[in-house]
């Protein structure tokens, strides 16, 4: 008599768990920063808009599978107070598919962090669902009162930000190879509490006044039960119209836009944000709860442009910084028109058209044959070199987006909405070894990834027109 056993439950994907986790965070994020949903509402409006006024815009997203994922948050940010806190993070990440990739030190622009992004990084997966937490371990050790450094030292010893139930579906993740549907609904509601907002501080009035002294974002990240998501991103197709438009919402836009100017040819990241909320909050204390109030939580807005290469990036580096370097924004400096003029002036040492970025090697590009070039290549009638094959219109080429992040602009936008432009100097710099211990991982290298992804996408371009093995010449 043969007996019949109950056939194992399929795993689902990474990519549906970090869906699914999107999903939660945008609802629960809205729920406590209404603004944020108003904020989700303009940015919508904008975008109808953009693509019902460029046909060509439209297209171009639309075949490179970014039209579908429009809407859907591209980010979100939140800030750990120690290396076992930013180890389970990378573990609990890895459930949802996303990897550490770059490092950023933000203690060179007066914020004593430094940070990764965890994110996907196959083109596959990114397509599905592109969602990225920009992730900050604070630097005890840029904390110069010793006496303090020490108190919150301990004080982040004592606290546990994951609950017990999200740390063992991790575990049963990386023991089994994946989680079920089940499983997967679950662990994204555990994990959702590590970033949830909890309106009670777990430090006294007086010593969130001297950690707040010492630095801002050193309240933050010590004075809490959790580190609680400090803002979600949706991505623009117009991010000056979205500026403009803030106060039509009742909504108050930073000063100026963070990254690089508008453009033609959009490259890498532009962000901008509304002011972070001012929050009530009980401290504790001997005679019961002491109300105070708190800022930290705020909501942002990107656009994205095309991916630069190292050289590309050296150049956006010397830009932007001759324009720093001679206009300051902020309290009792210039107003953001003549910050935005600069910037613009100064960019246009940098090509404004794909070809032109795509020929100096300053930017990445996706390549792929054309029905002409298939069609060509069916009667043996090509050119031997990419280039050629482009002038053809055999060979095409799309910008590859950035996804990654800016140090420079992402101090920016931490330095408002801690509601200061006060640059403080850290004697310590970066310290890239230390950050990758506590993460128990080496972060990926963002300038590799992108540059595989041109390599495989033009190596598939010529095996579709029979030319595999042919010597990539000019085509950076």
């Amino acid at each position: 008599m043969s007996r019949s056993f109950p056939m194992p439950q399929a795993f689902v994907s990474p990519d549906r768990i970090r869906s699914l986790f999107t999903e939660a965070m945008s609802q629960m994020y809205r729920a406590e920063v209404p603004q944020y949903g108003t904020l989700i509402e303009l940015v919508a409006d904008v975008n109808a808009g953009c693509l019902e006024n460029d046909p060509d815009l439209r297209e171009r997203l639309a075949q490179a599978g970014e039209l579908e994922r429009i809407d859907v948050e591209r980010h979100g940010a939140i800030r750990l107070g120690t290396a076992d806190e930013l180890f389970t993070i990378r573990r609990l990440f890895a459930v949802m598919g996303m990897q550490p990739v770059g490092y950023y030190d933000l203690s060179v622009a007066g914020v004593p962090v430094h940070s990764t992004s965890f994110r996907p990084i196959d083109e596959a997966a990114l397509n599905v669902n592109p969602f990225r937490v920009f992730t900050s371990l604070l630097r005890l050790e840029l904390i110069e009162d010793e006496g303090l450094r020490g108190e919150a030292e301990a004080i982040l010893a004592k606290r546990r930000i994951y609950t017990p139930r999200a740390v063992a579906l991790i575990e049963r993740h990386e023991q089994n190879g994946g989680l079920t549907e089940a499983e997967a609904t679950e662990f994204v509601a555990g994990a959702l509490e590590t970033f949830r907002w909890h309106g009670e501080a777990t430090v006294s009035a007086e010593t969130y006044k001297r950690l707040h002294d010492a630095h801002r974002l050193i309240a933050d990240v010590v004075s809490f039960k959790g580190p609680h998501i400090n803002h979600l991103t949706p991505r623009t197709l117009d991010i000056d119209a979205v500026q403009a438009r803030m106060p039509e919402r009742g909504i108050t836009p930073k000063a100026v836009i963070e990254g690089p100017p508008r453009r033609h040819c959009d490259i890498l990241l532009r962000q901008t944000s509304f002011k972070a909320l001012e929050e009530t909050i009980a401290f504790s204390g001997d005679d019961g709860a002491i109300q105070g109030t708190h800022t930290a939580r705020f909501g942002e807005i990107e656009q994205r442009g095309v991916a630069l290469t190292a050289k590309g990036r050296a150049l956006y580096d010397r830009l932007l910084a001759s324009v720093r370097g001679e206009v300051q924004v902020g309290a009792g400096g210039v107003k953001a028109g003549a910050y935005d003029d600069e910037l613009a002036a100064r960019f246009k040492a940098l090509p404004d058209s794909w070809d032109e970025l795509r020929r100096a090697d300053l930017a990445f590009f996706r390549y792929a044959a054309t029905p002409a070039g298939i069609a060509a290549a069916a009667g043996s009638m090509l050119p031997g070199d990419p280039e050629a094959l482009i002038a053809k219109g055999y060979l095409a080429f799309t910008p590859i987006v950035y996804e990654d992040f800016l140090p420079v602009s992402a101090a920016g936008i931490f330095q408002s909405n801690l509601g200061t432009d006060q640059q403080q100097n850290y004697a310590t710099r970066s310290n890239r070894d230390a950050f990758e211990a506590a993460l128990g991982a080496t972060v990926q290298d963002e300038l590799a990834l992108y540059a595989e992804r041109q390599a495989a996408s033009l190596e598939s371009a010529l095996a579709a027109l029979d030319l595999a093995g042919l010597p990539l010449k000019t085509v950076a």
